[in-house]
C-alpha cells in the first residue's frame, strides 16, 4: 500500500513487534544522513511534500509521510504517525520570506504535535542565533542576540519549541565532499575573497558526516530544553581556515579585502557572516552526547571535504 497517497491511519502494533520511530522533518542532506545512521534499527518516516521525493526516500528505506510546512491542514494526522513513542528530528529551515522574525513552519509543526508531543524533539538550530561575540568564547548559556533576519526566525522557532520540551543543536557552517556547495574547493577556484587579517572574523565548521551523527545520537541522549553547540574543536579565523583549504589542495591562498572594501564589494548575503566573531565551544556536545568527532580539526575535516588522503 502507498502510504504517501492512501491517507491512512496508522495501526496500533503490540509494543513486542514495534520499532523505534524517528520522523525527520527536512530530509535534506543532514537529514538524509542521520537516517542512513538510524537504519534499519530504527524505521525512520520523512515529511515530504512531492511524489518524486517521496520516491526518491522509499529507495533508501525511508517511509515518506505526505505533508507540507507552508499548508497546516496537511499535517492534522502527524500525531498519530509519531506518537507519543516516537521522536522528531526537525531540521527544515524557516520560510525566507517571514518578515516578522517569526516561523510559520514550527508553529505550524508544533500544534500539529502538540497534543501527542514526542518522546524527543530535536531541533536543528543555527549558531547566529548568538550574533557578534566579538571574537569571544560562545557557550550555550551565552545569551541570544541575533542581528540577522534568518537568525530571528531560527531564535522564534526556538522560542516555540524549548518550552515543549525540544532540545536544540546550534549549527555552525556544515561542509563535506558530497554536500551541495559544502567543499570550499568551488569557492578557492572562483577566487572568492576573505577578509584581510586586521579585520578577520573566528568561525565555526562542524562535517556533514559528524553532524548527521550528532543528530542521531541527540534523538536519545540530549536533555529536553536544552542547546547544543555542534561544532569541531578548531578555533580558526574564516580567512585561515580558507588559506588552509588551500594549501591542503594545491590551489592558490584566496584575496584579502579590507572590511571597507569588502562592505562596498560583496553581496549583502555573503557580508552577513563577516560582521560577527564567535567561537563556540562544544563541551556539552562531546559530554552530555557523547560524541566522538570524527573529525576534530579543520585538517582532518578539510583532508575528508577535499577527498585528500
Amino acid at each position: 500500500m502507498n502510504l504517501f497517497f492512501c491517507g491512512a491511519r496508522p495501526r496500533a502494533l503490540p509494543a513486542r513487534f514495534r520499532r523505534a520511530r524517528v520522523l525527520i522533518v527536512g530530509c535534506g542532506d543532514v537529514g538524509v544522513r542521520a537516517a542512513r545512521l538510524l537504519l534499519p534499527r530504527v524505521r525512520v518516516l520523512a515529511l515530504c511534500r512531492s511524489a518524486a521525493k517521496a520516491a526518491a526516500l522509499r529507495q533508501m528505506g525511508i517511509t515518506p509521510l505526505a505533508g507540507d510546512l507552508d499548508a497546516p491542514a496537511s499535517l492534522r494526522r502527524l500525531a498519530a504517525w509519531v506518537g507519543r513513542a516516537g521522536r522528531v528530528l526537525h531540521l527544515a529551515p524557516p520560510a525566507p520570506s517571514s518578515n516578522d522574525g517569526g516561523d510559520a513552519r514550527t508553529l505550524a509543526l508544533a500544534r500539529a504535535l502538540r497534543r501527542r508531543w514526542p518522546a524527543a524533539f530535536i531541533y536543528g538550530s543555527t549558531s547566529g542565533v548568538y550574533g557578534d561575540a566579538q571574537g569571544g568564547f560562545t557557550p550555550e548559556t551565552r545569551p541570544l542576540r541575533p542581528q540577522t533576519a534568518r537568525a530571528r526566525r531560527r531564535a522564534a522557532a526556538e522560542a516555540v519549541l524549548r518550552p515543549l520540551g525540544a532540545a536544540v543543536l546550534r549549527i555552525p557552517g556544515i561542509y563535506a565532499a558530497d554536500r551541495p556547495g559544502g567543499s570550499p574547493r568551488a569557492r578557492l577556484e572562483r577566487r572568492a575573497p576573505v577578509l584581510a587579517a586586521p579585520d578577520d572574523v573566528y568561525t565555526s565548521h562542524i562535517h556533514a558526516e559528524d553532524l548527521a551523527r550528532a543528530c542521531a545520537l541527540a534523538l536519545w541522549r540530549a536533555r529536553p530544553r536544552r542547546a547544543y553547540n555542534v561544532c569541531d574543536d578548531s578555533q580558526m579565523k574564516m580567512g585561515d581556515w580558507f588559506e588552509l583549504a588551500a594549501r591542503l589542495c594545491g590551489l592558490p591562498c584566496p584575496p584579502r579585502m579590507p572590511r571597507a572594501e569588502a562592505e562596498a564589494a560583496l553581496p549583502a548575503l555573503q557580508m552577513s557572516f563577516l560582521r560577527e566573531s564567535r567561537r563556540l565551544t562544544n563541551q556539552r556536545l562531546k559530554r552530555e552526547l557523547r560524541l566522538k568527532l570524527r573529525y576534530p580539526t579543520a585538517e582532518s575535516g578539510l583532508k575528508a571535504a577535499l577527498l585528500l588522503d
